[in-house]
């Protein structure tokens, strides 16, 4: 099965053009809804995504062959811009992946920084295996928070670092997994807490100047330990190499809010928003803190973009009923009118 594969792939090449501060790039979250489904025009997923620019591709693999297509195209005209397809061994993919990105960022006229260079030209790992079973617990985390989906992306974390002890970015997907497992209380022990940390000390062991290290490090300090301010700390030196990390500002926005800056909060989380326009998570999120500034406008044209994405999200839907409640005190919009 190529699927996981695939998806790592193109995971892989998002994660290096992210890491380029002179670029805006969509978060996975986003780019994945239109994975699959009725095909789109380029101009329509261009004005979805806010960007110029649509980075599209393929990956087939036979045996120990790999095909990768990709082409990147100018969302406004539809005009190509570059095309490519690479047939090699599959021990290659990871080199693909860089000349992909590199290719891309020249293509678009983007400075690249020595340390960007050399973070798009680090291979995430040599074990083909281990990259599966990775890519793999990504799609699994992607469907929901739910405890099973957790678990078993553990499990498959678990294969992926065993497989190879310097998969730095399987350590710290770990890291996060474990802490959700304990912040949503699927799993609020010490235990977890510990294994928690032990990924985000395997991380800095391995790549201690890394944003994702930092990253995973503010995670485990605010879902672990509830100190705001050293996760805040480690957001800002996480942000100085994540430019496009939606996860970053997102985060930086939960913290605001649970100190009560509600409108440095909204800041964040709409710069969240920008990086991953389709995550009606994030949306539902922007409209609460406009629900706590009584700013009721913008709270139902939030809750009315997130439903054109998702028209049958129960949380939503029950958001939207009661805004005109709160805000003109009209029950009749918040009367069931429908069965949510």
């Amino acid at each position: 099965d190529a699927l996981p594969i695939s998806d790592g792939v193109q995971d892989e090449i998002l994660t290096g053009l992210a890491k380029v501060a002179d670029l805006k790039v969509i978060s996975r979250t986003s780019t994945m809804q239109y994975k699959s489904g009725a095909p789109r025009k380029l101009r329509e997923i261009g004005a979805a995504l806010g960007v110029a620019h649509v980075l599209q591709g393929s990956v087939q693999r036979a045996g120990n062959r790999v095909r990768v297509n990709a082409q990147l195209a100018d969302a406004r005209t539809d005009r190509q811009l570059w095309a490519q397809t690479y047939d090699r061994d599959l021990a290659d993919v990871f080199a693909i992946q860089s000349e992909i990105a590199k290719a891309i960022a020249d293509q678009l006229q983007a400075r690249l920084s020595p340390n960007e260079k050399s973070e798009i030209e680090r291979s995430p790992t040599s074990d083909i295996a281990a990259f599966e079973f990775y890519a793999q617990a990504k799609n699994v985390l992607a469907i929901r928070n739910a405890k099973a989906n957790l678990l078993e992306a553990v499990g498959l974390l678990n294969q992926a670092v065993s497989r190879d002890p310097s998969f730095f970015q399987a350590y710290c997907q770990l890291a996060h997994t474990h802490d959700r497992l304990y912040f949503l209380g699927y799993d609020h022990t010490p235990a977890r807490l510990a294994l928690a940390e032990a990924a985000i000390q395997a991380a800095f062991r391995l790549h201690p100047d890394a944003g994702e290290a930092h990253l995973a490090r503010a995670q485990n300090l605010y879902r672990g330990y509830l100190d705001y301010d050293a996760a805040l700390a480690e957001l800002e030196v996480a942000a100085q190499t994540l430019p496009n990390d939606a996860g970053v500002f997102e985060l930086k926005g939960y913290i605001q809010r649970r100190q009560g800056k509600q409108e440095e909060a909204v800041r964040s989380l709409v710069r969240a928003i920008d990086l991953d326009p389709r995550n009606t998570f994030t949306l539902q999120q922007i409209a609460l803190s406009y629900h706590h500034l009584r700013r009721f406008a913008e709270e139902k044209a939030l809750l009315d973009r997130a439903l054109g994405i998702e028209p049958n999200d129960v949380d939503s839907k029950i958001a939207r009923a009661f805004v005109e409640f709160h805000w003109k005190a009209e029950i009749g919009r918040a009367s069931c009118r429908e069965r949510v």
